[in-house]
């Protein structure tokens, strides 16, 4: 999935911020308890302040990544 979502990244720079969470970095573990990490891979879409849109859980298609990016872009 990852060579999916570096290829999302560089289309979308700019426009929406990727960042990475390694779940076993300790730095970021309040982080992941405040998104309610479980598993891996997890994505998490949030609004410029943080707020939670989405949260997908395992495999997402690239199709719904752009979708989910196009209709929060407008």
């Amino acid at each position: 999935m990852a060579p999916m979502v570096h290829r999302l990244e560089a289309e979308y720079f700019g426009r929406v911020q990727f960042t990475y969470l390694d779940a076993d970095d300790p730095r970021t573990q309040v982080f992941q308890r405040e998104l309610g990490f479980v598993y891996q891979p997890e994505l998490y879409f949030l609004d410029p302040n943080g707020a939670l849109i989405k949260k997908f859980i395992g495999f997402v298609s690239e199709e719904e990544l752009r979708n989910l990016f196009d209709s929060n872009l407008q």
